[in-house]
């Protein structure tokens, strides 16, 4: 490929994995993190990270592995891939973001079971050389992670009406200063740090992410037609 065609392919690999085809607000994957672990946006954003630093690494290996791998046998061992990467990312948190990782608790090891990595995995990274799959991993997960900081986000301040509350107690001292309260104590509605609430915002965020596509959409093809 020519240096333009590889950027192509870079930037429609961060659009997609951003927001085209974002696994939680397009292909409605990884539900399960995303509806227990958005109570607050601290926790969908600690969430997110250490998924997307699994699918990335997950991927590169793939891509590295991929003419080694039979079609027969290919399940087990992404599954497995997936799973040292999980291990090693739980080790980590438990050594160095011990608050977090208390947090997340079995959320964490239960990546391996996501269906977003393995997603990616099979429709990606198997065909891909090892730089765009990771690329692709890396943006899937950080695709994640935006989805899961915005819905921990809306459900956190209009439930408790605070942003990133205990930041620093779950990530370090450096992330006080993005800890906030924007609503009286007593003002928030307790239903939306319960599960109902993130299947309320979870659907709510898909409505306005569709809007703003045919939105896009009709711009573009009124462009065009102008330009004819």
């Amino acid at each position: 490929m020519s240096n333009a065609e590889n950027s192509n392919q870079y930037s429609t690999i961060v659009k997609d994995g951003l927001w085209d085809n974002n696994g939680v607000f397009s292909m409605l994957l990884g539900m399960c993190p995303t509806m227990a672990m958005t109570t607050s946006a601290t926790n969908g954003f600690g969430m997110g990270l250490a998924t997307a630093v699994v699918m990335g690494a997950s991927s590169y290996l793939v891509a590295v592995f991929r003419n080694q791998i039979t079609t027969e046998v290919r399940i087990p061992v992404y599954i497995l891939i997936v799973a040292a990467m999980v291990t090693l990312v739980d080790l980590a948190m438990n050594a160095w973001m011990h608050e977090l990782y208390k947090v997340l608790g079995l959320f964490i090891p239960l990546i391996v079971s996501n269906c977003l990595p393995l997603a990616r995995l099979e429709a990606f990274a198997a065909k891909q050389p090892p730089f765009p799959a990771l690329l692709d991993g890396l943006f899937m997960g950080l695709g994640f992670t935006i989805a899961l900081t915005a819905i921990g986000a809306v459900r956190e301040i209009i439930g408790s009406g605070t942003l990133f509350a205990d930041a620093s107690l779950l990530l370090g001292n450096s992330f006080k200063v993005i800890e906030m309260r924007l609503l009286p104590a007593d003002m928030g509605v307790l239903m939306m740090i319960l599960p109902p609430g993130g299947f309320i915002v979870t659907g709510l965020l898909v409505v306005v992410k569709r809007v703003l596509d045919l939105r896009a959409g009709k711009e573009i093809q009124m462009a065009g037609a102008h330009a004819v």
